[in-house]
């Protein structure tokens, strides 16, 4: 990719780098956060078998999405319906907006139909090393693609993409309530296109591989994250105590459980932490689709005995941004815990 289409990286976090070697301050990964397990295969999950006419293979493939969500809160999706040539679209249409130019990419872009804030980079608020993400990214509200009035080939391979996984989203959601014994409307009637929202991601080649994240550890908060990612590598998970790489797979999505399905679940399914690792001579590209309610929809738990109290989408929105303002990341969950036996 031309440098000139590049996010001036090094440039910005020259000062904290700098820092970092003359102070001895601590890199971006401790001793123990480089341990990785061997690269593993998240569970893989045929979803045709849902459309099956035998009851218990259906339910079979329900079981498997449930304990997935459970155990691992991250699974991987095979037969799921969207051809490759549809991700083969995407790639092609990812890799033409990120080499614009970066000026152009920073300021509003009537082509693509984009404001200037679409487009992020790097970590502002970013106060170590640590907290530094090596990437840049599109943030698209999905109003701003479906039923757009903009006829390019970008918009309709992204429209068509968001289409299917939306549909796959709210399927696996209401599976999950089903599982914990709900049979609700919650889904429909909350989550739709109007607050949900797709990020186009992109990683340089990073020089500093080994002091550098490409996404620094976090978790998802929307409700479900559905991710295509290409066959470079870098994703990892925190589970037990230790990161896991996660071998990528070309035919299948990577489902994620969010902070809000903890939330609403009661902690029975997980949202974990994971990051994004760099790589020192590859770019690696990337596309979420995140399935969220609108602003003022109430989480509460589906359970009895809720450990988190009830909060609106909007506030824990504005909490998470509030604490990556003043710290550099995100706290998320524990925040909204349910103290018990406090005085």
């Amino acid at each position: 990719m031309d440098s000139d289409s590049n996010p001036p990286l090094e440039e910005a976090y020259e000062m904290l780098l700098s820092k970092t070697r003359t102070s001895n301050e601590q890199s971006g990964f401790d001793d123990d956060q480089l341990l990785v397990v061997e690269m593993t295969e998240l569970p893989v999950i045929s979803v045709s078998h849902l459309a099956e006419s035998d009851e218990g293979r259906r339910e079979e493939c329900k079981s498997e999405i449930a304990k997935a969500s459970q155990e691992w809160g991250f699974f991987q999706i095979v037969n799921h319906g969207i051809s490759n040539d549809v991700f083969s679209g995407l790639r092609v249409e990812q890799e033409k907006i990120f080499k614009q130019p970066f000026e152009k990419k920073s300021r509003e872009n009537k082509f693509f139909n984009f404001s200037a804030d679409r487009y992020r980079w790097g970590a502002p608020t970013a106060t170590c090393i640590r907290q530094l993400s090596w990437s840049e990214a599109f943030h698209i509200p999905l109003t701003d693609i479906l039923g757009s009035n903009e006829s390019n080939t970008f918009s309709s391979t992204i429209e068509d993409f968001a289409t299917q996984v939306s549909i796959l989203a709210k399927t696996f959601a209401d599976i999950l309530a089903e599982k914990m014994g709900q049979k609700c409307s919650f889904f429909q009637e909350n989550c739709l296109p109007s607050s949900c929202y797709i990020r186009l991601n992109r990683y340089p080649p990073c020089p500093l591989p080994s002091e550098v994240h490409g996404l620094m550890p976090h978790t998802d908060t929307a409700f479900i994250t559905i991710l295509n990612q290409d066959h470079v590598g870098g994703l990892q998970i925190l589970k037990d105590g230790k990161w896991i790489a996660v071998k990528p797979n070309p035919d299948a999505l990577v489902i994620i459980i969010g902070d809000l399905f903890q939330a609403w679940s009661n902690g029975v399914y997980k949202s974990l932490e994971h990051r994004v690792v760099t790589n020192p001579k590859l770019e690696r590209f990337s596309m979420a689709y995140f399935f969220c309610p609108s602003d003022d929809t109430v989480i509460e738990s589906c359970t009895e005995n809720s450990e988190y109290r009830n909060f609106s989408f909007g506030e824990y929105r504005q909490e998470v941004r509030d604490d990556v303002q003043k710290l550099g990341y995100k706290i998320g969950l524990p925040k909204f815990l349910i103290r018990r036996g406090a005085t």
